[in-house]
């Protein structure tokens, strides 16, 4: 792990408490001064804060404190992904059950806590991930579509069939990561988690969260790095499902010929799409909307979703299968 210095006071004793359900809320920040405060003020009200400072120059890490947090700090920028996994290991430590994410820019609504982690309890074998498309308005045109592509691809790969793939408000159970293995950073870690979870039998929710609009910033989220990273990864990950579906056969009959066929389409049109989300994230004031339409009629996930129940357990089954014990 990334060298890290902890300010802060001790654990409170319902943290420590190893057993029950004792949440602890991770914060990862960079530059987030003029809103850190206002998060883990609110955030307060619900669990214990951690915020994990990832090298910012702006004096947030000292707001965050003087809000109440308990601090990490990475020396240098390490990116979020890093910083997510810094905050579950001190969570971890100071004997936290589940770890819930939320950005510090404002965007996630401290007020949606009790329905996360009342639904984390009631479920200690799921990620619980707080889905911002109750509201898409609230969300850029860029940004809902880059959502919809990527969920429908996750459900291809998966057979997890999510609304919100890329929210970054989540509750993870702490037991998840000793069965699972991350190895990507950035913006890939929260589909990675998604995927590696449900090939090991991890189960995984949505409750409807608000998505508060930005006001005095732009997301961190950059569409060429980030969205190429997520489309790269993705993309391995079908391109193992095609193999999967090969290597079974009988692929072509009624009705996996038909889900097949959606899945091939969107595939073969995935480069052109990405090129399409880039401009609409660069440019979209100066461009007609071409792309939502070509979104939402080839990446549907409803596409996939065409037959009955034993149908979807094929789907599950062929699309992750059960990890080798590590």
């Amino acid at each position: 792990m990334a060298e890290e210095r902890v300010e802060g006071k001790p654990p409170s004793e319902s943290t420590s408490d190893l057993a029950g359900f004792a949440p602890m809320i991770v914060i990862p920040v960079f530059n987030e001064a003029e809103t850190i405060s206002e998060v883990v003020a609110a955030a307060r009200a619900h669990a214990p804060v951690l915020v994990v400072d990832d090298g910012s120059e702006d004096g947030g890490a000292a707001a965050a404190r003087a809000a109440g947090a308990d601090l990490l700090h990475h020396p240098r920028r390490l990116g979020k992904g890093q910083a997510i996994r810094t905050g579950i290991a001190a969570a971890r430590s100071r004997g936290a059950s589940v770890v819930v994410t939320l950005d510090g820019d404002g965007q996630h609504d401290p007020q949606d806590l009790p329905a996360v982690l009342g639904t984390a309890q009631s479920a200690p074998r799921a990620i619980v991930i707080g889905s911002r498309l109750a509201e898409p308005d609230a969300l850029a045109p860029d940004r809902l579509n880059a959502i919809r592509v990527a969920g429908f691809f996750v459900y291809w790969a998966s057979g997890l069939k999510l609304e919100d793939t890329q929210s970054g408000y989540r509750a993870y159970p702490v037991a998840l990561f000793d069965d699972v293995a991350l190895r990507h950073g950035g913006f890939v870690l929260e589909t990675e988690v998604l995927i590696a979870a449900a090939g090991r039998g991890w189960q995984v929710r949505e409750v409807p969260v608000r998505a508060i609009p930005r006001a005095r910033r732009r997301s961190r989220f950059r569409p060429l790095g980030d969205g190429v990273a997520i489309g790269a990864y993705l993309a391995g990950r079908v391109a193992a499902r095609w193999a999967r579906e090969a290597a079974a056969g009988g692929w072509w009959r009624h009705p996996r010929r038909r889900r097949a066929a959606a899945a091939a389409t969107a595939t073969l049109a995935a480069p052109v799409l990405l090129v399409l989300l880039a401009l609409q994230a660069l440019v979209a004031r100066r461009l007609p909307d071409v792309v939502t339409p070509l979104v939402e009629r080839l990446c549907s996930q409803v596409r996939l979703d065409l037959a009955g129940e034993p149908e979807r357990a094929a789907l599950m089954t062929l699309a992750v299968p059960p990890e080798a014990p590590r």
